[in-house]
């Protein structure tokens, strides 16, 4: 089956689609921290309406056929965010979602650690940060010569905007006039030496970007509604020989589970056992909760 943009699905029907799909996911990635009791659940609860906003209403793919020739690309540049893509692939039927208890064990297909050797519908494998953008230039170019339609997705943390690698590879997509690529970058201000602004000044993101040539929106990441309207600007703006895209996407790590987003170390979380019932607890009432769309919304 392809998935993409019902062209006949209203806004409002589009959004209920992503926040549902979201919200599934973060219940999956719940249940797959329980399973090793640790792990980078903040970064997929945090960046899971990212996701759930290409998965559910932007990306060509075929469940049954994770290398079909046709799909789009969706590039996770950051391996430890592999929890979250995994909720997603759940979601969308690549992943059998009974698989997911076997997160993080051995020989399991979901390592912790984002492998495209070992899972279907991973296309790259995340390890050192700063080189998911590299490997997406020079896809997205490939798939132009290639004569393809398709459109690759490349997933940034703000960390990897210290990376010099991330801006030559920003440099190059635009020297090639790679329309087909667009880029998000979550930034939840948080690295694994501490808040992101006191490893490395990245700010003005926007303005450096934008230099770079690319074609540049920043919004609440955790919003449904400004995910999708973002994507379909950068959707309606590509062509094969324009320029790339990127959104930067402000989000809270944790989102969604009040206990985890005041959480202090939040980069690689220890959960205690007593504490898994109460995140899912507290996911469902944010969730049914009317405002839930609406609430604590980070200011881009």
């Amino acid at each position: 089956m392809t998935t993409t943009t019902t062209e006949s699905a209203t806004t409002a029907e589009r959004i209920e689609r992503a926040a549902r799909f979201a919200y599934n996911m973060r219940h999956h990635v719940i249940d797959m921290g329980e399973a090793q009791g640790q792990g980078y659940v903040g970064q997929a609860l945090g960046a899971a309406d990212i996701f759930a906003a290409v998965y559910a209403d932007r990306l060509n793919y075929r469940a049954d056929d994770p290398h079909w020739e046709g799909r789009d690309r969706f590039l996770l540049s950051t391996g430890h965010y592999a929890i979250g893509l995994y909720a997603a692939l759940a979601e969308a039927g690549i992943v059998p979602v009974e698989e997911l208890e076997t997160y993080g064990s051995d020989d399991s297909r979901l390592p912790m650690s984002g492998m495209a050797t070992y899972t279907p519908g991973m296309e790259i494998s995340g390890g050192s940060l700063g080189h998911g953008l590299t490997v997406a230039v020079g896809m997205a170019l490939g798939l132009r010569l290639q004569g393809s339609q398709s459109t690759v997705f490349n997933f940034l943390s703000d960390g990897e905007l210290d990376e010099g690698s991330t801006w030559e590879a920003a440099m190059g997509a635009h020297h090639h006039r790679l329309g087909n690529l667009i880029a998000m970058v979550d930034m939840n201000a948080l690295q694994a030496d501490g808040p992101t602004e006191g490893i490395l000044g990245i700010e003005p993101v926007h303005e450096k970007w934008a230099a770079a040539g690319w074609l540049v929106q920043r919004v609440n990441g955790n919003d449904p509604a400004a995910l999708l309207a973002a994507f379909d600007n950068a959707c309606a703006a590509a062509t094969p020989t324009g320029r790339p895209a990127i959104i930067i996407c402000d989000t809270k790590i944790g989102y969604g589970v009040p206990l985890l987003e005041t959480r202090e170390k939040a980069h690689f979380m220890r959960i205690d056992e007593h504490e898994w019932s109460i995140c899912r607890d507290q996911l469902t009432s944010r969730f049914t909760d009317p405002t839930y769309l609406q609430e604590d919304e980070v200011q881009a």
